[in-house]
């Protein structure tokens, strides 16, 4: 008789703290849910659901890498819409300087004064168009990490970079090029011919200081500087353009970022009210289970006789 009392106790001890233990642990879970305001604690709670969790979760990640590459291009793009603004006033100021010194009433000792002005735009030319990029790299030199231009023992500017600008990644299959090169809007047609900007400026240069041609070279040059102005133009024309198309995806992934945010809601969210009731719940039968255990516990033979 004793060792099946014995038994028995120990049973009912054993099954009592397990019941207690797993009263806690669903109070535990759902505390947790309510802190964290997810439903799922562990996979096994809901496999589909955390998968499904985890796909979102994946695409966020990417959503992060695709906007880094956006910011990069915006800023590339920028810096190139604002340089090309320079290139734009540069070009105004020589259209300025070659109608002066197109001028009859300008002598030879004036035409070389503007001549050495033209000189120094002309290097300022140069030195936009080796403009850098945020990460050091030539910003119209396409994707070379090098000078853009380089010049000779002359003075001369040739191009050094590739033949392409860059392209960057900005998610959901769409790229875009991240500027244009020098030659996309420094070389254009002008009396059906080829001309070079940065050529151009330097022969105009030339001319003005040493007086060949007279008043020649700068009425000849301003034509071609009024193609070369619309070639800028252009380029701003079509930088604002790949400006527009990132702003398009960006609203694009900023929508799809809304909808995975609600599908996650749904997917994995807790309700607090359900959770407020269910811990109320728990918290009750555990209270109750405690005080059951606590009396029946305390029973023994000589009081169920009595």
């Amino acid at each position: 008789m004793s060792t099946i009392f014995g038994t028995s106790t120990s049973a009912f001890f054993e099954r009592s703290v397990m019941d207690l233990t797993a009263l806690r642990k669903q109070a535990e879970e759902t505390q947790a849910e309510m802190s964290s305001g997810q439903r799922l604690q562990r996979s096994s709670d809901d496999p589909v659901a955390a998968s499904r969790l985890r796909q979102l979760a994946r695409a966020d990640v990417f959503d992060e890498i695709d906007t880094a590459a956006t910011n990069r291009a915006v800023g590339d793009l920028t810096l190139t819409d604002s340089a090309l603004s320079q290139f734009a006033n540069l070009v105004i100021r020589l259209q300025e300087l070659a109608t002066q010194a197109g001028s009859t009433t300008v002598n030879a000792s004036q035409r070389a004064g503007i001549g050495e002005e033209v000189a120094q735009i002309h290097g300022n030319l140069v030195a936009l168009a080796n403009t850098r990029d945020a990460n050091g790299n030539a910003l119209f030199g396409g994707e070379s990490a090098a000078e853009a231009y380089t010049l000779d023992a002359a003075g001369n500017a040739t191009y050094a970079g590739t033949n392409a600008p860059g392209t960057i990644s900005l998610g959901g299959g769409q790229s875009v090029q991240r500027g244009v090169i020098g030659p996309d809007f420094l070389q254009f047609q002008s009396g059906g011919a080829t001309v070079d900007l940065l050529a151009l400026t330097k022969t105009l240069a030339d001319d003005l200081k040493s007086g060949t041609g007279g008043i020649t070279p700068a009425q000849t040059a301003l034509a071609a500087l009024g193609d070369g102005l619309n070639s800028i133009t252009t380029a701003q024309t079509v930088v604002g353009s790949r400006l527009n198309w990132i702003d398009l995806n960006t609203e694009r992934r900023a929508s799809l970022s809304e909808m995975r945010t609600t599908e996650k809601t749904e997917v994995g969210g807790a309700d607090l009210t359900e959770s407020i009731a269910r811990l109320q719940n728990t918290m009750l039968v555990l209270q109750a289970s405690q005080a059951s255990f606590s009396r029946l516990a305390n029973l023994s033979l000589f009081s169920v006789l009595n």
